[in-house]
């Protein structure tokens, strides 16, 4: 006897479907779980689609049992299915092509990536998962090339801190060398007593010691710069007087090279600064170029008022050569590597004069000449008043 069902009654009605419902979802999870096997999306949409297809066919075959389809309308059923396979794996190769071109331009940029190509990107116009996709990869390619941009900055930075210190304890070296040798050859020959004159030899260890004490001190100074840890107070201080008290200092050795310095400053020129700190730039300035101008001429210190206050420093020799002006500024610089302590100083007055400058909140530059010109730019006590904090 064969089973059948009324589907006109709804309790019926809704068992078949809930049972076909049924069947579809379970069938639809083992069918994606078949499909995630294949390493091809346009695959794995292919047997999706020809799974729902067979799916359609096992529904059909189960109505027939069930007697809601009829074995006569179950043979249109499979032809249709059967002419529509072709149609549906030709829409799905060619509607698909885009989606795999597309994954593949994904594929291609993330295997650039991780080869190290930090430029690569994607650049997919689309509003979908796949679009946002490609925008995330494209922001990582982004970040990843920002931050290759900053390791590489830091091996140059490194690299110039590297060739820095190399500098910097040639320099130190060789400028401990000299006081330090002629110290122990001072020591010794007073040991040995062959020191023809005492006091001469006193005097010049007296020299030395000095020399060694500048240094370590421009050294500590410079560190203090560096780390920001130099406490300068300001307060209302005449740049004009500075400088005058810095040529009165410097005069006996300006008269020992037979050199005059010659200040121009109508009036006072306040500014909002620490009178020590000041002082010692314009001392450094001064003594740099009397140490190179000819001997038998001058060197011109002018103080001008306004806003910024300026204060220039001009001699009259060669100046600055082209070269080592980018570097004038850094320690241990000098315009010719051949000269000593004793006839082209250290090499850290410059050094000195910038970061004090720049801590006051102003400027030190070379301009051109003739001769050697340093101008310094300090900002007035009512520019510095209407800065925010």
């Amino acid at each position: 006897m064969s089973l059948r069902f009324d589907m006109t009654d709804p309790v019926t009605a809704v068992a078949v479907v809930v049972a076909l419902v049924a069947l579809a979802a379970g069938s639809g999870f083992q069918l994606r779980t078949v499909a995630r096997r294949f390493r091809s999306l346009r695959l794995q949409i292919m047997a999706i689609v020809l799974g729902s297809l067979v799916m359609g066919l096992v529904a059909a075959l189960a109505l027939v049992q069930l007697m809601v389809l009829t074995p006569d309308a179950l043979v249109p059923v499979m032809a249709v299915l059967a002419l529509i396979v072709p149609f549906v794996v030709g829409f799905v190769v060619v509607s698909t092509q885009p989606i795999r071109h597309d994954a593949a331009r994904i594929e291609t940029t993330l295997n650039r990536l991780e080869a190290g190509d930090h430029g690569a990107r994607v650049d997919l116009n689309r509003d979908d998962e796949f679009g946002r996709v490609a925008a995330l990869v494209d922001r990582l390619g982004a970040q990843l090339e920002q931050v290759n941009e900053h390791r590489r900055a830091m091996d140059r930075e490194r690299v110039g801190m590297d060739a820095e210190r190399r500098i910097l304890l040639s320099s130190i070296s060789h400028d401990l060398r000299t006081p330090i040798g002629a110290l122990q050859a001072a020591v010794e020959a007073l040991n040995d007593g062959v020191a023809d004159d005492p006091r001469r030899y006193l005097r010049s260890m007296g020299h030395d010691l000095t020399a060694l004490s500048g240094l370590v001190d421009d050294l500590f100074l410079l560190s203090q710069l560096d780390a920001g840890l130099l406490d300068i107070r300001l307060e209302p201080v005449d740049l004009a007087e500075l400088a005058d008290e810095a040529a009165e200092a410097l005069a006996p050795t300006a008269d020992s090279r037979r050199v005059t310095v010659q200040l121009t400053s109508d009036r006072a020129v306040p500014v909002l600064g620490n009178g020590a700190a000041l002082g010692r730039v314009i001392r450094n300035l001064l003594d740099n170029a009397i140490r190179h101008t000819p001997s038998g001429s001058a060197v011109h210190l002018v103080v001008q008022p306004g806003d910024p206050v300026r204060l220039t420093v001009t001699d009259e020799g060669p100046g600055f050569p082209p070269e080592f002006v980018p570097h004038a500024f850094d320690r241990f610089a000098r315009p010719d590597p051949s000269r000593t302590r004793t006839t082209g100083g250290t090499g850290l007055g410059l050094a000195i004069a910038k970061g004090l400058v720049e801590a006051h909140g102003g400027s030190i530059r070379i301009e051109p000449g003739p001769g050697g010109r340093l101008a310094v730019e300090l900002p007035t006590p009512n520019t510095l008043a209407v800065q925010p904090s």
